[in-house]
């Protein structure tokens, strides 16, 4: 199945995201996105891209699907190097159970990302949404995402903005 995935998912453009759609209709259990997820580590960017994009549309609606993949999901939060990975990783790692410690580690990621202006917008902008979810699941953090959100109000971002304005901060 890899194969299939690894064809569906090639192709040359940056921009799109070639046949995604396609590969989440292959991904029926766990095994079939087990073998997704592993292409998160290719050595193509693309692919890598592209994989992380599917991987984040069929967890909207089965998280459960990363459970077994949280202590990869954890390095890649902290190995990350491509920009489109990062902000599908803060989509998704709000989407795993965390102990304390490493809810507390990715929170200080989180907001490493939402606060460096050398980031991405779309990393900045999804960094903040993972960080709203981790308020929402534990709401002792609701104070810190508030210090967060004013760190970042007086930047003249429209995303970021948008998003701000979108979960009522």
């Amino acid at each position: 199945m890899t194969t299939a995935f690894t064809e569906l998912l090639l192709g040359k453009d940056l921009r799109s995201i070639s046949r995604s759609k396609e590969v989440i209709g292959l991904v029926y259990d766990q095994a079939s996105f087990d073998e997704l997820f592993g292409l998160l580590f290719h050595h193509e960017r693309l692919l890598i891209i592209r994989a992380a994009d599917a991987v984040e549309k069929i967890t909207r609606h089965r998280p459960e699907f990363l459970e077994p993949h949280k202590t990869q999901l954890l390095s890649l939060l902290h190995g990350s190097v491509h920009k489109e990975l990062k902000w599908h990783i803060a989509q998704l790692i709000p989407r795993v159970k965390l102990t304390i410690d490493e809810a507390a580690d990715v929170w200080h990621t989180l907001s490493y990302w939402l606060l460096n202006p050398n980031e991405s917008k779309i990393v900045r902008v999804n960094a903040l949404q993972g960080l709203y979810d981790f308020a929402k699941q534990y709401p002792e953090l609701e104070h810190k995402l508030a210090e967060e959100v004013q760190h970042v109000r007086h930047e003249q971002i429209p995303s970021l903005q948008a998003r701000i304005r979108k979960l009522k901060l």
